[in-house]
Formats: C-alpha cells, sequence, structure tokens
C-alpha cells in the first residue's frame, strides 16, 4: 500500500490554463479582483466567494479560518461575524489583517493585506434582515468560540431562541455585524509551467495610487 507521505513527496501538477500580463491586467486592483471573482462564478466553483482571514491573537500568534466574502467596491471586503467570536477580539486588538481566496480549477489565488474596521450598524441590519431564519437564530444560540459541554447546550439554546422570537421578526443581536477590510495590498498570483508563475502585486502609495509590481515566483 502506497503511503500517504510518498504521495506528499512526489504530488506534482503542472499549471497550463491562464497567464498573468502587467499589459492584460486592469491598472486598478479592484477591477482586477472583480474580473477574477466572477471568472470562480462563472467556472462554478463552490463557495467561490470563500476567503481565509488570519488575525493576530494577543499573544502575538496568527489565526487563520475560512469565511464568506458578502460584499466588496473600492471601500473594501466585506463579511460577517460573531463581534465576540475569537476573530472578533483578535481584531479589537490588532486592526492589521490578511485574507486569501484560492480557486485550485483556476490554478489561481488573490492576497489582500489591510486594516479591518465593524461596517455601519444599518448596513449590518441590512444584511442580517436577508439572511434565513434559521440563520438569524444560530446568530442568537451560539456564543461563537465560547467552550460547550455539550452538543445538546447548543441544539437548547437554538429552541429557546425559535421559541422566544416565534411570530415575530429576529432583531439583529449587538453582538453579530459586519467588518470591512481596507485593503492596500494585492497579490495575484496565475500559476504557470515549471513553477515560473506570474505574481502582480499592487500596493498603494500616500496618495491613494495604485503602482503595480511583478515578483520572481
Amino acid at each position: 500500500m502506497t503511503r500517504i507521505n510518498d504521495d506528499l513527496f512526489t504530488e506534482r501538477n503542472e499549471y497550463r490554463k491562464h497567464i498573468l500580463l502587467e499589459s492584460e491586467a486592469s491598472i486598478n486592483p479592484w477591477e482586477q479582483f472583480e474580473y477574477w471573482l466572477e471568472d470562480a462564478r462563472r467556472e462554478g466553483i463552490k463557495d467561490y466567494n470563500a476567503m481565509s482571514i488570519t488575525t493576530i491573537n494577543q499573544q502575538g500568534f496568527p489565526n487563520t479560518r475560512v469565511v464568506l466574502l458578502r460584499s466588496f467596491d473600492a471601500n473594501g471586503l466585506v463579511f460577517f461575524t460573531n463581534y465576540l467570536s475569537s476573530k472578533g477580539k483578535d481584531i479589537e486588538g490588532n486592526d492589521k489583517v490578511g485574507v486569501n481566496f484560492f480557486w485550485n480549477t483556476l490554478e489561481r489565488q488573490i492576497r489582500v493585506h489591510g486594516v479591518i474596521r465593524k461596517i455601519s450598524t444599518e448596513e449590518s441590519d441590512e444584511y442580517f434582515a436577508s439572511r434565513p431564519r434559521e440563520s438569524q437564530i444560530a446568530a442568537w444560540a451560539s456564543m461563537q468560540s465560547s467552550t460547550l459541554r455539550t452538543r445538546e447546550e447548543l441544539e437548547n439554546a437554538v429552541i429557546h431562541y425559535t421559541t422566544k422570537f416565534d411570530g415575530q421578526t429576529v432583531p439583529r443581536p449587538e453582538h453579530w455585524g459586519g467588518f470591512r477590510i481596507i485593503a492596500h495590498y494585492f497579490e495575484f498570483w496565475q500559476g504557470r509551467p515549471s513553477r515560473l508563475h506570474d505574481r502582480l502585486i499592487y500596493k498603494v502609495d500616500e496618495d491613494f495610487n495604485w503602482f503595480i509590481n511583478r515578483l520572481a515566483p
């Protein structure tokens, strides 16, 4: 039987689907981001809007987990979470974050660095109202990242809040809402043969103008 370590040692893929040249890339990273996100959507990639976000905890260690991008524009990337979760507490202590999108069937990834801020209560209210009722109840029932004694404890909380809000609109909990990542760095990575990948980075200067550089793979 082949050992998994043998597979890990020899696993190779050649990336040949696309190229990324300065002459073809947008001068604005947000436009380039939209092009690639749309390509991922049209490719039919499940959870194409999934992104890994890294925060820094109070001990100085990075924490990485996957969240879903819910909106974006030139002002930033928006996702939603429990403000009292581990990521919420990390962000409260350190507003610098990184995110990564990876679409293996397109042989692409995007890295973004920036600072993060809470969005307005009105924006959070609007998104919360659009969620399925079960997800709204879950936002009340789950004290995200807290310790549970049993699964039953969580399920009982769901029953409690389902009963509490029976026959009425579920309000948004104050501890749940959105964050916006205000980007100052993008890296667009396109897989190429022989590991000679394309890497274009966008950085913003003091006047908030974007400029492009190429990195060695």
